[in-house]
């Protein structure tokens, strides 16, 4: 099946505590490597880090200028490849309008969330994904607040395991729901 570009988005900003406080929480070296590599794997557009921290912003520069051009691109450069999907935003909306400009139509969201009890199938998000250029949406600590999904935006049902527990990285969700859209 043909598909829309598609683009992941990574919230540090807002999310919640697990005391359910909005917070912003901090970039992760593990998060932009990991997501990049199942981005770049699954073929995956663009890769947003979606925080207002100037501190957490210049991290993830000196990470990124580490692979891409430092020591680490002739080390490694299949590490410089991914992370080369990574944008820097300031907001979830910033990255919106960015990625609408770089698809050449208006994207629609789909947010993600452990806790939800709602939202549509895999098999449904590959339709939109067909007629529509997509930005998943993944939070950071607690999951994305909720003033977003009071947006009135897609939400993608979440991720089941074999049991009760359910509290897996973002790096890990990122990777299955990826292969639920795009493997084979």
């Amino acid at each position: 099946m043909s598909r829309k570009p598609l683009a992941v988005a990574l919230v540090h900003h807002p999310v919640i505590d697990r005391a359910g406080d909005r917070v912003t929480t901090a970039v992760t070296n593990l998060d932009l490597h990991d997501i990049a590599r199942a981005s770049r794997t699954f073929g995956v557009d663009r890769f947003y880090v979606v925080t207002p921290v100037a501190e957490q912003q210049a991290l993830v520069e000196k990470i990124l200028g580490h692979w891409r051009e430092g020591f680490g691109a002739g080390y490694n450069p299949h590490r410089g490849d991914a992370l080369g999907l990574v944008r820097q935003v300031n907001s979830l909306d910033e990255a919106l309008a960015d990625w609408s400009a770089a698809a050449g139509e208006t994207a629609r969201p789909v947010l993600t969330g452990a806790g939800r009890k709602d939202g549509i199938p895999s098999a449904e998000c590959r339709g939109l994904m067909a007629r529509h250029p997509l930005l998943l949406v993944f939070g950071t600590g607690w999951g994305l607040a909720p003033e977003l999904f009071d947006r009135g935006w897609t939400v993608l049902e979440p991720i089941r395991g074999a049991g009760e527990y359910n509290h897996l990285s973002v790096r890990s969700a990122v990777a299955i729901i990826l292969d639920r859209l795009l493997g084979t």
